[in-house]
């Protein structure tokens, strides 16, 4: 096996520049995960709006019950009832809502009569459909209690319209923000592995090919001893090793960081999906190394090929914030196929065979990937070799 160990004597030499990306991987995952604050806890919190009450009627028990119960919802601001101050107001939204009650409101209220109100809000307000609302509900309830309670005085009335409308029902909401974060923090950790675990790849793979490609050494090497078949067995398993290895450095620190996540069917499916994504950038990199003859423009292109697919793909900015057309440019890189996958991982909220299906139908496009780029690799080496 003097073949697979010189690779790694070569992998050695050059070890300081790939880990140089395991630092930066491992600095902003460790920061993002000491740094991520859990999500706010999801819940309905009641909001008051700033309203006007303009009283054209008298006042009564029942008009007093209503700014009551109002006063309580929203915000009652006294402006004069002035036109022109009114709708200054309205415009600099120092209100949002005017309820205007005409004269004779209280009397046809109790007598059954259909008056209506005055009103008069922000166009196309939410605020003004949730103040109507309480209105109605306030009036509706005036109007049960006077038809069925004869006799019965506007105190009362009044003081068992609050007693109704001052029921509430307690909502409580299950809080699953620390599983969420985990997840998503979980996601990202995988998606800027992409970036990091390719970089590392092309390089250990390009340097090395390069020094076995050289051409006095592949002269010696044909006329030593060993089969030709034999040194190319054993760099195709020093390359396989060599991923495996990177791809192993990568993901340990994971059972660290997310534990249970990890652990987890969830934590599975990460782990599967980026050992794919590290077979084909593994096919990726053999590609380039046979196309690229010098160490400099071997690290100008792992850095190129590796931030552009990237970018473009979703490992620095989420596919949801990208246009159509980036992605569709995207998807003919295994890239984008291994960062949707992840995000598919992340979003279940049953892990189960019909939900993985779209997973596993991305893994074996990124297989296909792996196959083609190989079978071109394969060719070009054979072409090489009879031209010469």
């Amino acid at each position: 096996m003097q073949i697979f160990k010189a690779y790694f004597k070569v992998i050695y030499k050059n070890l300081t520049q790939m880990l140089i990306y395991v630092g930066v991987f491992f600095a902003l995952t460790l920061t993002l995960a000491n740094t991520y604050e859990n999500p706010a806890k999801t819940g309905f919190v009641g909001t008051k709006v700033n309203i006007a009450i303009i009283n054209q009627d008298q006042d009564s028990i029942l008009m007093s019950g209503l700014k009551d119960y109002l006063s309580k919802n929203a915000n009652i601001v006294n402006i004069q009832d002035d036109t022109q101050k009114l709708q200054d107001a309205l415009f600099f939204r120092e209100i949002e809502y005017i309820v205007r009650l005409p004269k004779g409101f209280t009397e046809g209220l109790i007598n059954n009569k259909e008056i209506k109100l005055e009103k008069t809000n922000v166009p196309d307000s939410t605020n003004a459909i949730y103040v109507d609302s309480l209105v109605n509900k306030y009036l509706n309830t005036v109007t049960t209690y006077i038809n069925n309670m004869n006799g019965a005085s506007h105190e009362q009335i009044v003081k068992y319209v609050k007693s109704d409308l001052d029921q509430t029902t307690e909502v409580k909401l299950k809080n699953t923000s620390n599983d969420i974060s985990k997840n998503e923090r979980c996601e990202f950790y995988f998606n800027f592995l992409a970036y990091s675990l390719f970089t590392i790849l092309i390089l250990g793979v390009g340097v090395v090919m390069m020094v076995f490609n050289n051409e006095d050494l592949k002269k010696r090497n044909f006329c030593s001893p060993k089969r030709l078949n034999n040194i190319s067995f054993q760099l195709i398993f020093g390359n396989v090793s060599f991923a495996i290895i990177a791809w192993f450095i990568m993901v340990v620190a994971s059972f660290i960081m997310f534990g249970s996540v990890m652990f987890s069917l969830r934590g599975v499916m990460f782990l599967v999906n980026s050992f794919v994504f590290a077979i084909t950038a593994l096919s990726i990199s053999f590609l380039i190394s046979n196309l690229i003859k010098s160490k400099n423009a071997m690290s100008a292109v792992s850095n190129v090929f590796s931030l552009g697919t990237g970018f473009i793909s979703g490992v620095f900015v989420p596919q949801a914030l990208l246009g159509k057309t980036v992605l569709t440019f995207a998807s003919f890189t295994p890239t984008y196929w291994y960062v949707k996958s992840n995000n598919l991982i992340t979003k279940m909220d049953n892990i189960n065979m019909d939900n993985m299906a779209p997973v596993f139908a991305n893994m074996l496009i990124m297989i296909g990937f792996a196959i083609a780029v190989l079978a071109v690799s394969l060719v070009y080496i054979k072409q090489k070799r009879m031209s010469k």
